[in-house]
Formats: C-alpha cells, sequence, structure tokens
C-alpha cells in the first residue's frame, strides 16, 4: 500500500552539528526534555517520519515539527525552551526588607516574638507570604531566645554580599568560611 500525506523533509545539519547533538546526547545528567528535542532534531536528520518519531518517542506529530522547525531556524539556540510568562512578582523587595528587617530588630506589641499572623498584619502581606520570607532567610523567630540574629541594619546587604561571594567567587580565589563559636556571635570583622 503507498503512503499518503507529505513526505518526509529532511533536515539537513553538518557533521559538527550532529557531533556535538551526539555529545550533549551522551551528557548522562542532561534534562529529559533536551535530549528528546536531541533525538527528534536528529531522527529529522535522518529522514525518519515525523508521526514514526512521535510514536517512538511517546509524544505528537506537532512536537516533532515544532523542534526540527527550531532548528531548523535557529539551530542549537532552538533547542533551548523559550520562557514563559508567569504571575508577576507581587512583593517587592521593600516589603522583603521590611519582613526581615522587624523579624530581626523589634518585637511585636504584648508578645514575646513574632507569629507569622501578627507579622502579616504588621507588614500587610499576606501570612504565607511571611511564611516564604521567613524560611528563604532561615529566620525563626520563636528561636531568637536560643539563638540571636545580628540586629546590624545593613544585615541583609551584607548576606547578600556574602552569598554572592560563594556563588560567584573572584577568579583565582580561595573561599573559606569560618563559623563562629556555639552561643557566641562575632559582631566584629577581621
Amino acid at each position: 500500500m503507498p503512503r499518503t500525506g507529505r513526505p518526509p523533509r529532511k533536515l539537513i545539519i553538518t557533521a559538527e552539528e550532529r557531533a556535538e547533538l551526539l555529545a550533549r546526547l551522551a551528557i548522562r545528567k542532561a534534562p529529559a526534555d533536551e535530549k528528546m528535542r536531541i533525538r527528534i532534531v536528529l531522527s529529522c536528520a535522518d529522514g525518519e517520519r515525523g508521526a514514526t518519531i512521535a510514536e517512538r518517542l511517546h509524544t505528537t506529530v506537532q512536537t516533532v515539527s515544532k523542534w526540527c522547525r527550531r532548528f531548523e531556524a535557529y539551530r542549537f539556540d532552538g533547542l533551548i525552551d523559550v520562557a514563559r510568562p508567569g504571575r508577576p512578582r507581587t512583593v517587592s523587595d521593600e516589603q522583603v526588607q521590611s519582613v526581615v528587617n522587624r523579624a530581626l530588630q523589634s518585637l511585636p506589641k504584648n508578645a514575646t516574638q513574632w507569629s507569622v499572623r501578627s507579622m502579616s498584619a504588621a507588614t500587610g502581606v499576606s501570612p504565607a507570604t511571611v511564611q516564604r520570607i521567613w524560611s528563604a532567610f532561615g529566620l525563626k523567630p520563636h528561636l531568637q531566645s536560643a539563638f540571636k540574629l545580628s540586629s546590624d541594619p545593613f544585615f541583609v546587604d551584607k548576606v547578600r554580599d556574602v552569598v554572592g561571594l560563594y556563588l560567584s567567587p573572584p577568579d583565582r580565589a580561595l573561599v573559606l568560611s569560618v563559623d563562629e563559636k556555639s552561643q557566641i556571635q562575632a559582631l566584629g570583622s577581621v
């Protein structure tokens, strides 16, 4: 029985591109979706039909067509998934700073410690947001009697500087960390 439909269109790739695609496919910890895109491109380059590729890779013909077209138009840049727009941020950096500062430097009226609800009422952000901020900064106001956090007004800026140093150290630099003694907080710098 003769085949019907559009004949398969072979994707033209160079030997260097094929070698690069195979090298990326061989990376064990590469994301699975990226590997599937590479398999689609290689199969299209071998002249395999879109329906056959889709069936073998457990995807749709539209997905196969999309990644072949994107690779054809943009080459390797076409294999990167485009960032999708998400819900815009509703909490500003100033609001986050306010929650952190209040948790570190003040106590609520008529209470010995901040609760999520009291902080929410004081700062005007939702309780869930307060919880996420505290979690992100490792704040536990209910444990402050056991561990004192810095009351330095520039504490958040200093934390950002230190974290930035760990994430992106200068070239040929050695970054060392020294922990404080338990129950004793180093307030000065060396």
